[in-house]
């Protein structure tokens, strides 16, 4: 099973990576209840050269303080064994836990590899790796995009792309966005590979949407989808760190934060298993 070791933040202050455009979404609905006016100053400086940001946080979470809380229990992986184009593949979905029936994820961030600097193992099969000639998409490692919205069909190129969301199926309605963390040289998330030392992010940029929300869509009751990796049978598909900013899905609850690993590498159970695992059989460290 996936194991995935994580330290949790659950405070209401947000941390000083919040630098980037992304955080305009949380002056959006869910906190439209407060009756406080929040405006964040929006920067792509590095964290040590916007402090404004964590006053203005700060503010905004002495707003909140009278609604209930999320309770992230942890994250964790589901994964499948697969065949494509006389490839064999090894299928990493990750998802974040909860333990609310409302419990709304965000944005995810920070999101790199720590044990190594290869980053480029994953496949693609998605409206980037479309070839005219063969009238298809190609599973390839060489092209790709990590947006939901053009893994184009949910039968042929779905169970073989890699991509991130939050929450939701991987298709042109999907409203997951990148944030500005991502290079632009190299086409922003519209890269085959996750560029290493850069710590990239996506977000809902439509929250009324509760696209985040566990239970939601391709969610699960207790979990929300953040990204399905693709990676050649039994490869390592290394050790990265990830952080995610949600709420209890009530208006005008604090944001909080989680942060951890999750350790891609081959641990398929028994066949007969895989689909306990994939819908409730989640490995992961607890919150400690």
């Amino acid at each position: 099973m996936g194991h995935a070791s994580l330290v949790p933040t659950c405070g209401t202050a947000i941390p000083a990576e919040v630098s980037r455009e992304w955080w305009t979404v949380l002056s959006m609905p869910h906190f439209a209840a407060s009756g406080v006016a929040i405006v964040l100053t929006v920067s792509t400086k590095s964290p040590l050269e916007t402090p404004l940001m964590k006053i203005a946080a700060s503010v905004l979470a002495a707003a909140v303080t009278t609604v209930s809380s999320a309770e992230f229990i942890e994250f964790c992986y589901s994964q499948i064994q697969t065949s494509n184009s006389g490839v064999e593949l090894d299928v990493y979905t990750i998802w974040a836990r909860f333990s609310g029936a409302t419990d709304t994820v965000l944005n995810a961030f920070n999101f790199n590899r720590v044990d190594g600097s290869v980053a480029n193992m994953f496949y693609h099969k998605d409206e980037a790796t479309f070839s005219e000639s063969a009238g298809s998409s190609l599973l390839t490692k060489s092209v790709g995009t990590w947006n939901p919205g053009q893994t184009g069909s949910a039968t042929a190129n779905n169970p073989f792309d890699s991509y991130l969301t939050i929450g939701g199926l991987a298709s042109a309605a999907n409203s997951t966005n990148a944030d500005p963390s991502w290079p632009v040289n190299g086409g922003s998330w519209n890269r085959p590979d996750i560029p290493n030392g850069f710590n990239v992010g996506w977000f809902n940029s439509n929250p009324l949407n509760l696209q985040g929300r566990v239970g939601v869509g391709a969610n699960l009751g207790d979990a929300v989808r953040l990204g399905q990796f693709v990676v050649d049978r039994g490869a390592n598909g290394g050790l990265w760190s990830l952080k995610i900013g949600y709420n209890s899905g009530v208006v005008g609850a604090p944001v909080q934060f989680a942060e951890g690993t999750i350790s891609l590498v081959n641990c398929v159970p028994a066949p007969g298993a895989i689909t306990l695992l994939s819908l409730v059989g989640f490995a992961g460290a607890r919150r400690r």
